[in-house]
């Protein structure tokens, strides 16, 4: 039984989690040669403040690339 775990930013549609569900799944069930209602899929969401890359959050990060296209254009 495959078991893929996803990690999200919050922000997507019902429809869109449902449709890559449904990919991975019809992905999974090819390349395993599995059957479908063995494929289980975890996605978690997270929110700015809870995923970080480089020590920065990602509303921090946002922030820094706005200054840094704020600068190239001075």
């Amino acid at each position: 039984m495959p078991i893929i775990e996803m990690h999200l930013m919050e922000g997507r549609t019902v429809e869109q989690k449902r449709a890559v569900a449904q990919a991975v799944t019809e992905a999974v069930t090819r390349s395993l040669g599995v059957k479908h209602d063995s494929v289980r899929i975890l996605i978690t969401e997270h929110g700015d403040e809870e995923f970080f890359v480089g020590g920065m959050n990602m509303a921090q990060r946002a922030a820094a690339q706005q200054r840094a296209a704020a600068e190239e254009k001075q």
